[in-house]
């Protein structure tokens, strides 16, 4: 169990609602928000909250398209130095609230999160708990959608946790393969880096001072109200790219801004040419900066629209929900 784990109290382990017998039990989602705390892997408590989809009845009267959306959750991974509070993560969680169910949490270290960020790493545990959470209020389809850290931690997530119980890449970098129900149906990596340890524009210098420095860790925790862990990674955790061609068949979006003063095309371009290009898509959008601050309302619906259209299909593909024949 990690050094920043909480006690037991308090903490909501998400997992699957099961019947005698051990089946999956049927479960409408809410149709009123909620917030929790649940308990990654690891024990490090974690943030969350949950916003149902707009207009949603529970399921009462709902038609065919009505009742697609309603069985989606869409679970978004904000950025590094961000918060399930934050203005900009609510704004997407409003936007994509018109096509599904949507969970936001924040990742340790982040707003009131346990534990201290490790910036990539072990923040696939915080997400893997929060699509189980999704999975528990009776969503039958996940999918994640990240920005900039949380691209990187979408992607990674995607790899390690792999539908139906296939084998991820877990075991050669320290963190075993995941429990199906935290798989996702859909991955958008948004603003996200490629490789770990770049340091090829003035922005993610300054990123890497807040991270690697003892004063620039001071400066998030205090400034920028993020807490860092002090520990170099060991091992070095499986990178994005590395990542990348392990998330086939399940469907993968790439967006990223001609403007990004993060990471430039460089990095968009290397995930997509490392995916399977069966099931992958690249959007390269001019005029957008980085991340969810910057992201327009325009994109974030095209993004919601994308993913509820994929999700869907690939739940049916897993064998997941619905089958075709």
């Amino acid at each position: 169990m990690s050094e920043d784990a909480e006690g037991p109290e308090e903490l909501f382990r998400a997992g699957p609602v099961t019947e005698r017998g051990g089946r999956t039990a049927e479960r409408t989602p809410p149709d009123a928000p909620s917030r929790t705390r649940l308990r990654a892997g690891d024990g490090v408590g974690i943030d969350a909250a949950y916003q149902p989809r707009e207009g949603s009845s529970g399921g009462r009267g709902d038609g065919p398209a009505e009742a697609e959306g309603r069985d989606l959750a869409i679970v978004v991974a904000h950025g590094f130095t961000g918060s399930l509070e934050r203005p900009a993560v609510r704004r997407v969680s409003q936007v994509f609230a018109r096509h599904a169910g949507v969970v936001t949490f924040s990742f340790r270290g982040h707003g009131r999160s346990g534990g201290r960020s490790t910036v990539g790493d072990r923040e696939v545990l915080d997400l893997a708990a929060a699509v189980r959470w999704a999975r528990s209020l009776g969503h039958r389809t996940v999918a994640t959608v990240g920005f900039s850290m949380g691209g990187s931690v979408v992607l990674r997530h995607a790899a390690l946790h792999r539908p139906g119980g296939a084998d991820g890449a877990g075991g050669a970098h320290g963190m075993r393969q995941g429990r199906t129900d935290a798989h996702t149906d859909a991955v958008v990596a948004v603003s996200a880096p490629a490789r770990w340890y770049y340091r090829g524009t003035p922005a993610m210098r300054r990123v890497h001072w807040a991270i690697q420095r003892p004063v620039g860790r001071l400066v998030s925790r205090y400034g920028l109200r993020t807490r860092v862990h002090h520990r170099d990674w060991d091992p070095v955790p499986l990178s994005p790219v590395e990542a990348a061609p392990l998330i086939a068949p399940t469907p993968l979006l790439v967006v990223h801004g001609d403007r990004d003063a993060y990471f430039p095309l460089d990095h968009p371009r290397s995930l997509a040419d490392a995916a399977d290009p069966a099931s992958t898509e690249l959007w390269i959008e001019r005029g957008f900066g980085h991340a969810e601050n910057a992201a327009p309302r325009e994109l974030l619906e095209r993004i919601a629209a994308w993913t509820a259209a994929r999700a869907g299909r690939a739940t049916r593909h897993h064998g997941g929900g619905t089958t075709d024949g």
